[in-house]
């Protein structure tokens, strides 16, 4: 016989592809028509480990923008217009918005988000959506310099806001950050729906 699992008393959400939609095909289709401009968006900019180092905070967004734009040879203004493209794209996930403020409502739970995102496009969606004030805490990982699936930025959540993971759940819809996150014993579930989270949430609660 096992023993009965605690509640779950936090609960941590991605963003991207959560809470805001996060769409990297689709914001390339509609930045560029030319299929082979698309190809090189895709090559050199969302794929590159620039990107990922933005992420991470070891690049700012002007500097990708440029870097970019060198190696697709275009100009760097084009780039950077990008990214308010991409700004633009994020917009919220509402039926999940919907479950954050039900999970607001309820008694003796926290909430928390733990996201790979720059500090201007997360400053960005801070200032447009009041959804982010109904966190108990926030991690973005270009403030953390470390980014998922690193287990370290798990660690630092665990750390930072003295959260115990026996007692929480992880929403995220990247396998590898569900899975990274049960390797440090962070209880996950992979968003595929929000239709689908809730019912699987609803049993931890």
């Amino acid at each position: 016989m096992t023993a009965a699992r605690a509640p779950v008393r936090n609960v941590i959400f991605d963003f991207g592809g959560v809470l805001v939609n996060w769409r990297p095909q689709e914001i390339i289709d509609s930045f560029y028509s030319e299929p082979h401009l698309r190809e090189a968006l895709r090559t050199h900019a969302f794929q590159h480990d620039d990107w990922l180092d933005m992420d991470r905070g070891a690049l700012d967004e002007a500097s990708v923008a440029r870097r970019s734009a060198q190696r697709m040879a275009r100009p760097e203004s084009e780039l950077r217009a990008l990214f308010d493209h991409v700004r633009a794209a994020l917009t919220p996930i509402e039926p999940t918005v919907a479950l954050l403020r039900e999970l607001r409502e309820r008694d003796g739970l926290k909430l928390y988000a733990l996201s790979n995102m720059s500090e201007t496009i997360f400053a960005y969606l801070d200032g447009r959506h009041d959804f982010f004030k109904l966190f108990d805490g926030i991690v973005v990982s270009a403030a953390v310099k470390m980014a998922k699936p690193d287990p370290a930025i798990y660690e630092h959540l665990r750390e930072r806001f003295s959260i115990d993971f026996a007692e929480s759940v992880f929403i995220d819809d990247l396998p590898r950050n569900v899975e990274s996150a049960r390797s440090v014993g962070l209880p996950a579930i992979q968003f595929v729906s929000t239709d689908q989270v809730r019912r699987d949430l609803e049993p931890l609660l």
